[in-house]
């Protein structure tokens, strides 16, 4: 008897042991695969995005083409590209020449600052230390660079480390356009499991909750993608029509800064500065009255195009995208608002369900009458 019990603890033991070893080498699979997904994660989640927001086009685009979804992802892929990689090529094309001539002309002997505008010491506040300033390189340049290098480098080592973030972050939504393309056609399947696998984590209303995180997508990159590129086309007609220099690159920068949340007023407040210090009285003034509702407009259109067929509160969208910026970067003005709508939507279901229970228990009270 003392045998058999002996021989069954060891079993025992042997079974844990193995399970284990067994959930230790489970362990480290899972491990790996993570260290391996974690750095392409991001990549994904905006494929994702993309292929949620872009799919009605594409849907629309392969009835067009007679039901070729390969054609029509392609055409999507490379106008993607054209997107991501076109302002890449174009910067460092610019750059390139800016430095090129740069080069040249310190070798000649040639560079030099132009005059100050005429009325740039007249405009109030900032405009006498400008007008110094910039006196100060027309004059002596080589002076004017040995007493403000350490700003101006700093300044500059600040700048081109901002314009190689974006770089990096376009090459990524580039690598992410070319993920979008392949979930293109298994799209549909992939909703259907995605909706399956959130019934069993968030029954009975999972399948509901991916259907409203693909709306709000939609919504968010029309009240931000979409709001912003409006709002950088009418910079960009703006400048154009009071003949302002680089206007295609200011317009591609207030798009940026308007993606992100900040706006287009660092762009324009300056060239308001410089339409006051180098055009008459009255052309300045009319482009301050205009620049001032451009500035702005995003204020307004951002909140119409976002609520746009959403049962979710504007005010839950509003702060899921400036606490998703916050927190996540960019790609959190997308998954913010998703994550913080369904929150939203499991809280209240949570709160009315202990309504509902509430209200049910006191119907099934007996009253005290009756229960006499």
């Amino acid at each position: 008897m003392a045998e058999n019990t002996q021989s069954s603890t060891e079993s025992q033991d042997s079974r844990i042991v193995d399970l284990a070893i067994r959930l230790m080498f489970l362990g480290l699979f899972i491990y790996s695969a993570i260290v391996m997904v974690t750095p392409l994660a991001s990549i994904f989640i905006w494929a994702v995005i993309l292929c949620v927001a872009v799919y009605p086009v594409f849907d629309w685009l392969q009835s067009k083409l007679g039901g070729r979804k390969g054609v029509a992802s392609t055409l999507l892929v490379l106008i993607g590209l054209a997107v991501t990689l076109g302002p890449i090529a174009s910067a460092i094309s610019g750059v390139a020449d800016l430095g090129s001539d740069f080069s040249e002309r310190a070798a000649a002997g040639t560079l030099k600052m132009p005059p100050p505008p005429e009325k740039l010491g007249e405009f109030p506040v900032l405009g006498p230390p400008l007008l110094e300033t910039w006196s100060m390189f027309e004059k002596n340049i080589d002076g004017a660079l040995a007493k403000f290098g350490p700003q101006i480098l700093d300044v500059t080592q600040a700048l081109f480390g901002k314009i190689l973030g974006i770089g990096v972050g376009l090459l990524g939504l580039a690598l992410a356009v070319i993920v979008m393309g392949a979930l293109f056609s298994p799209g549909p399947k992939v909703v259907v499991g995605v909706q399956n696998f959130a019934n069993r984590v968030f029954a009975p209303r999972g399948g509901e909750f991916v259907m409203m995180a693909g709306s709000t997508i939609k919504n968010v990159m029309k009240g931000v993608v979409g709001v912003a590129a409006i709002q950088a086309l009418v910079v960009w007609v703006l400048l154009k029509l009071f003949g302002i220099g680089s206007a295609t690159t200011l317009a591609f920068i207030c798009l940026i800064l308007s993606i992100i949340q900040v706006g287009p007023g660092l762009v324009l407040l300056p060239v308001v500065i410089y339409a006051w210090s180098s055009m008459s009285g009255g052309m300045a003034l009319v482009f301050t009255v205009l620049a001032i509702p451009v500035a702005i407009m995003d204020s307004f259109l951002r909140p119409i195009f976002i609520s746009q067929g959403l049962q979710t509160p504007m005010l839950v969208i509003l702060i899921g995208v400036l606490g998703g910026m916050m927190a996540y970067g960019l790609i959190g003005v997308f998954m913010g608002p998703v994550l913080f709508a369904v929150f939203y939507e499991l809280f209240s279901l949570w709160i009315n369900d202990g309504d509902m229970s509430d209200a049910a228990a006191s119907d099934d009270a007996p009253i005290a009458g009756e229960a006499e």
